[in-house]
């Protein structure tokens, strides 16, 4: 790393991919001290999504980053003991408990908007029936607090339900986690410690957090990336990237202006790369313009692609090894056969750590049995299957 000014550090194209890869916890040991909540409080949040291939993506997560983590473990590391609590963040996410007041922002924005999708007909009214049952009863389900829909389309929401996901958006109600997929809610009074449980931070202040918070998950990023992690517009982050603490830098081959963690700058990533899948909606890769410019790597979710335009398949995995992503392969699970249903590689040399990858993968979920499918060419097939019977 060179100083090119007084206000800007110039890094190399190389040394911005292995901060990120550092940053995303991907570069080094892995913490399993910390363990899956250390993951956690280190990327500040996790993508929930209602697909689930090897496994939900929250559950692929750790997993990518500590290896075969039980998937039991993981859903009690996030949500016992009050650790964590979902709110919209990149999207719906899981998000460090501490992280509670500095949604504040988002809590009050969507307080004056008044509704997110649905109207409610008697919004006082049965908010407060909402209230009293959850203070009466403890944790519930919209489903035991009186039904999710009112029996048509997913979207045909009952008031119950619109009441306490008007409720969650403002911050009455906290999402404390999920039972057979279902959001458990509880008041925000008893989930959240005394200490969090308030909106005294400004919009602002608010706002400065979390934007120090995702570059410093990110290690390195433009204004569009840092932007993008929590989901705020570029007008907010221009409005205190200033005082954030993070720095100017000016990375080869980036276009546009980009700011990195003072602390990622002090010393060289080094450690040991990680080999693994990745889920769509892991952070390292879920904005597709940072990906390709990082990595070179053009990536896209198709599972809502009609299935003739689908290119790499369903749920395509990336492949990370050597701190490069190396290939993708679409995987499904056929009793305790996991099944490569399309796979593809970066170069023949990727052959060994896709068969590894696989293998790994194929352990954590209970099979015992990995099958090529199909891949790019047969060549690549060929190549896999001689490297799954090696292992």
């Amino acid at each position: 790393m060179t100083t090119a000014t007084a206000a800007a550090v110039s890094l190399s194209a190389d040394e911005a991919r292995r901060i990120a890869l550092r940053a995303q916890g991907f570069l080094g040991a892995p913490d399993r001290r910390g363990g899956v909540r250390g993951v956690l409080r280190h990327l500040g949040a996790v993508q929930l999504d209602t697909i689930s291939v090897l496994a939900r993506s929250h559950e692929l997560i750790p997993y990518a980053r500590l290896g075969a983590v039980g998937r039991e473990a993981v859903e009690r590391a996030y949500w016992s003991d009050g650790h964590a609590f979902e709110y919209w963040s990149h999207a719906a996410c899981i998000l460090p408990i501490e992280e509670w007041p500095h949604f504040a922002f988002r809590r009050r924005a969507r307080r004056e908007h008044g509704y997110r999708w649905h109207r409610m007909k008697d919004r006082e009214g049965t908010c407060a029936l909402v209230l009293d049952r959850l203070r009466a009863d403890g944790p519930l389900t919209s489903t035991e607090l009186g039904g999710a829909k009112n029996g048509g389309p997913w979207w045909d929401w009952s008031e119950t339900k619109i009441a306490v996901e008007w409720l969650l958006d403002t911050g009455d109600v906290v999402c404390t986690e999920r039972r057979g997929w279902k959001r458990v809610y509880d008041l925000a009074e008893r989930a959240v410690p005394d200490a969090l449980l308030h909106d005294d931070l400004d919009d602002t202040e608010c706002l400065r957090r979390l934007v120090g918070l995702a570059g410093k998950s990110l290690g390195v990023g433009t204004r569009a990336d840092i932007a993008d992690y929590h989901r705020i517009k570029g007008e907010q982050f221009d409005a205190v990237i200033a005082d954030s603490g993070l720095v100017p830098v000016a990375v080869e081959g980036w276009t546009k202006p980009a700011w990195a963690d003072p602390e990622a700058l002090v010393a060289p990533p080094r450690g040991r790369h990680r080999t693994t899948l990745l889920s769509p909606f892991d952070s390292l890769v879920w904005e597709r313009p940072r990906t390709e410019r990082i990595f070179g790597f053009s990536h896209k979710l198709e599972a809502y692609v009609p299935k003739p335009q689908r290119v790499h398949g369903y749920f395509a995995m990336p492949l990370l090894t050597g701190g490069r992503l190396r290939g993708r392969v679409d995987p499904a699970r056929e009793g305790r056969t996991l099944v490569a249903r399309q796979l593809s590689l970066a170069s023949p040399k990727a052959a060994p750590a896709m068969a590894a990858a696989l293998r790994e993968a194929a352990e954590w979920v209970g099979c015992d049995d990995v099958r090529v499918e199909r891949a790019q060419t047969p060549q690549e097939a060929a190549a896999v299957t001689a490297e799954l019977a090696a292992l």
